[in-house]
């Protein structure tokens, strides 16, 4: 809908200038928007404050000219009302044709509702989690789980092939930590329960052996049981450093591509990148003066086996630690002649608060708290639901207490709750012989029904803009916003009324239609909808 707004705009601003009221200028991004605040109307633009400075016009004056345009030449009959506030804000009240038709359209995709092309013939590496397997996956890896996921069903409704990828670090020291740990010498460094139990059932005898086994043990027998059982998520690649980027030659193809471009050099007996030369802040050692190759070579290996796959997207989801290795990443992508688009997501750190106070659980996995204790606790829907409603970049105390609330306090159950009483209206109004499917739109003109037709109008947009710019969070706040619409609804206007057969039915078809996008909008964030509570 925000394209169809945008696109008639800007059909009256050019209409403006072809009839001699504005001179001819490059036009702006015509930005359109929801309102906050429901009295101004269903959509908003400040392009006549933007186009004003452009064309020395008054914002106003500006406002006025595109209002009249708009009116004059609405072919479409998009817009009901159309209104000039404030200092040039366009708020633009749509049409009841047009709030109506959204139930139709609902009614004919059903929970293909919102999905689209935008993706099309793009192949995405969605690339997340990724933990070292030496230990339970934490609450960090949860929080990146969680939106590493969503965003994966998000960029598949909108029309992208996506690869769920999880990278295997399974060659480094960190493995040689973990023996050390597995066989409790003086180098250990990882503790908790799970290390005893390795400990307990280890038949190897060296550092290396020790550490490989606990690596491939761990990843089985505690990360995939988690990222599947307890986190919902379903990797399709399982990428190992070491049989599938080193032992299949990919650093050394990769240190190929760079010495052929001229991109590496020796110095001090080490091979170095350039990566000075595409932005990074000092040039990424690849060999060190030792022969050994660096975590950063690997990286590079990795990065030419997404290429060689096909990938024109790449997503990598890290923890806020790793903010450093994104310039070096997007070096070494450009010297090895990545032409795609490359996105990082910083997730940063969760804090399990309850009454005030930092909670502290188990010792399972050693000083953290795994995401399996906390699931355990407040079930995967709570879990998903709080970890995504913030956004990752946002620092977050995920509130235990409210999670674990079994009330509509908690934003999970007020969200489910409205799904599970959709489904009861609808079945009470079988009971009573009435037919959603025969419903009338047009009598739909309360303004608490106009909010609700609004609301499901306005989810094609929330998909197509998150598969842009990843605000995954918008979902689950839409959930509840939708929620919120819904009981209020549900509160002023009587669905069930054998007296008044056409408009119950009128309503239980805005009924269907809402609960159609409510559970898509739960499917999406990964959390069941019940039909009873």
């Amino acid at each position: 809908m925000k394209r169809s707004i945008a696109q008639a705009i800007q059909a009256a601003i050019e209409g403006l200038i072809r009839i001699g009221q504005l001179s001819s200028f490059d036009l702006p991004h015509i930005q359109v928007e929801r309102p906050k605040d429901e009295q101004f109307g269903e959509y908003t633009s400040n392009i006549a404050l933007i186009a004003a400075k452009i064309v020395g016009k008054n914002p106003r004056e500006l406002a006025e000219l595109i209002k009249k345009q708009l009116t004059d030449n609405d072919g479409q009959a998009l817009f009901e009302k159309i209104e000039v506030a404030g200092p040039g804000h366009l708020n633009l009240y749509l049409a009841q044709s047009v709030l109506g038709g959204v139930v139709e359209t609902i009614a004919a995709r059903q929970d293909q509702y919102g999905a689209s092309d935008q993706g099309a013939s793009q192949s995405v590496n969605n690339e997340f989690v990724s933990a070292n397997p030496t230990g339970p996956l934490h609450l960090g890896n949860g929080r990146g789980g969680f939106f590493g996921d969503t965003l994966s069903r998000i960029l598949r409704k909108a029309g992208y092939a996506v690869t769920n990828e999880y990278y295997v670090n399974d060659a480094g020291e960190q493995v040689l930590k973990l023996g050390h740990s597995v066989l409790k010498d003086e180098e250990a460094v990882y503790g908790g329960e799970y290390i005893d139990q390795l400990a307990a059932d280890n038949q190897q005898t060296t550092v290396r052996e020790t550490g490989e086994w606990a690596a491939e043990y761990i990843l089985t027998h505690f990360i995939q049981p988690t990222l599947k059982d307890q986190m919902r998520i379903t990797f399709d690649v399982f990428t190992s450093e070491k049989q599938e980027i080193i032992e299949r030659g990919y650093v050394e193809k990769a240190l190929e591509i760079f010495k052929e471009k001229q991109l590496s050099f020796e110095t001090d007996g080490a091979l170095w990148l350039k990566t000075t030369a595409f932005g990074d802040d000092k040039d990424r050692v690849l060999v060190k003066s030792d022969g050994t190759k660096t975590y950063f070579a690997s990286d590079c290996g990795y990065i030419l086996s997404k290429m060689e796959r096909g990938f024109t997207r790449l997503i990598l989801t890290l923890g806020a630690d790793h903010h450093g290795y994104r310039a070096r990443i997007e070096a070494a992508a450009q010297a090895l002649g990545f032409v795609g688009r490359f996105d990082f997501v910083f997730v940063q750190l969760v804090r399990l608060m309850k009454d005030g106070q930092e909670v502290r659980m188990s010792k399972r996995a050693g000083n953290v708290v795994s995401i399996d204790e906390l699931i355990e606790r407040v079930g995967p829907d709570v879990a998903r639901f709080f970890f995504l409603v913030y956004s990752p970049d946002t620092h977050m105390n995920f509130d235990l207490g409210l999670a674990e609330e079994r009330s509509q306090k908690n934003p999970v159950y007020y969200v489910q709750y409205a799904h599970a009483r959709l489904a009861s209206v609808l079945a009470k109004a079988a009971e009573a012989g009435l037919n959603p499917d025969r419903g009338d739109v047009t009598l739909l003109q309360d303004p608490k029904e106009r909010l609700l037709l609004a609301e499901l109008l306005s989810f094609p947009d929330l998909i197509a803009d998150t598969a842009e710019d990843y605000a995954v969070h918008r979902l689950p706040q839409y959930a509840i916003r939708l929620a919120d619409r819904l009981h209020s609804f549900y509160d002023a206007c009587r669905v069930i009324d054998t007296e008044q057969p056409e408009m119950s039915e009128a309503r239980l078809r805005l009924v269907k239609s809402a609960k159609i996008v409510l559970s898509e909008t739960l499917r999406l964030i990964g959390v069941s909808a019940p039909e009873k509570m």
